[in-house]
């Protein structure tokens, strides 16, 4: 089977090295170009990344030219992904995305656009077919496909199981974000070094609304958006990788069977799932049932940083309480990127 040849844009940075690794050995994927800033142009990029992944930069990826992020470098490939900082993406992903290229990007520019799919594969693989209709809403000649936040992404796989409890309801939900959700250089360590930080810039707004994005539904070539009404509170937290999230489901009268509700949780399959596609987490959402789980340090790597981990289930006076963890660089970032790309390779849109 003829591999995709893909480029990489932000390819030395922390989830484009994710990518780099997700990529190197891949079956369906051949990865081709890496570009990153200007000043590492020319250079091989086993030379111009500061490699931060355990083990060494591939061999298939150490030795390929940087090259820059300008159309010209990138137009004999089929699908550009990107890993580019949210200041500088729009720009350049616009313009490759109407010179005919199609693009997968983890930035947040476009994300709430309605014409642009919002895609975390298991729970909204169908929003895939606004792409039938966005050339010529957009007037683009290629496609552009987004990932959503990386705290969205986590959160939004529990939820699609059970959006019939979610639905029309007040959810209330704290995150815990590791240190890695800021960049490399994102906190400095005064800062947060055994301390809390009970804010992270835009980032309250950004999950409530693309979760009303991402369990919605396609009707007529339009996103129907889903009523889950949602209040945020993000905090920084002194943990290298992993993004947690309480959250509690004013439930009210309704009647909760918590067993059923694990049942649905542990059984959920979706797309990626059915169609065995090689990034895919057998078991998307795993449920641990002691008091003290999930913890970072022993769940955040489940199925290769691509399940998202469920615990502290509890239903009392009226309210839904769950746990949830993920791994905000794989499935939040790198591996959602590479796995939308597969769901994308077996329906055919490229």
């Amino acid at each position: 089977m003829d591999k995709l040849k893909v480029s990489l844009l932000g390819a030395t940075g922390m989830v484009g090295q994710k990518m780099v690794k997700l990529l190197a050995k891949h079956p369906q994927l051949e990865l081709v170009k890496v570009s990153a800033s200007p000043s590492k142009v020319g250079k091989k990029y086993g030379e111009a990344v500061r490699w931060i992944e355990p083990g060494d930069v591939p061999e298939e990826v150490a030795d390929l030219p940087v090259v820059s992020t300008n159309y010209e470098d990138h137009k004999d490939v089929e699908v550009i992904l990107s890993a580019l900082p949210n200041e500088i993406a729009e720009s350049i992903e616009l313009e490759l995305v109407r010179k005919g290229k199609v693009v997968i990007s983890n930035a947040s520019p476009f994300r709430m656009d309605p014409d642009v799919p919002l895609i975390n594969p298991e729970v909204n693989w169908e929003h895939l077919e606004l792409l039938k209709y966005q050339k010529q809403r957009k007037g683009w000649e290629g496609l552009l496909v987004k990932n959503p936040n990386c705290t969205a992404a986590i959160i939004s796989l529990p939820i699609k199981p059970l959006l019939d409890i979610f639905r029309n309801k007040k959810v209330i939900i704290t995150t815990l974000q590791s240190v890695s959700g800021a960049g490399y250089n994102g906190v400095p360590y005064m800062s947060i070094e055994g301390n809390v930080i009970p804010y992270i810039k835009g980032e309250e707004d950004k999950i409530a609304k693309e979760l009303t994005k991402l369990t919605g539904r396609v009707e007529d070539g339009k996103i129907v958006y889903e009523n889950v009404d949602s209040s945020v509170t993000s905090t920084r937290v002194p943990t290298r990788v992993g993004h947690m999230a309480v959250i509690n489901v004013i439930a009210g009268d309704e009647k909760i069977n918590l067993n059923e509700i694990k049942e649905r949780l542990k059984n959920f399959k979706s797309l990626p799932q059915i169609k065995n596609l090689p990034t895919a987490p057998k078991r998307p959402i795993i449920v641990r049932d002691e008091e003290d789980r999930p913890q970072p340090i022993l769940d955040v790597s489940n199925e290769n940083g691509m399940a998202v981990t469920v615990g502290r289930l509890r239903h009392e006076n009226g309210v839904l309480r769950m746990v949830v963890l993920g791994d905000n660089l794989v499935r939040g970032a790198a591996g959602i990127t590479v796995l939308t790309l597969e769901v994308m390779k077996a329906l055919g849109y490229v």
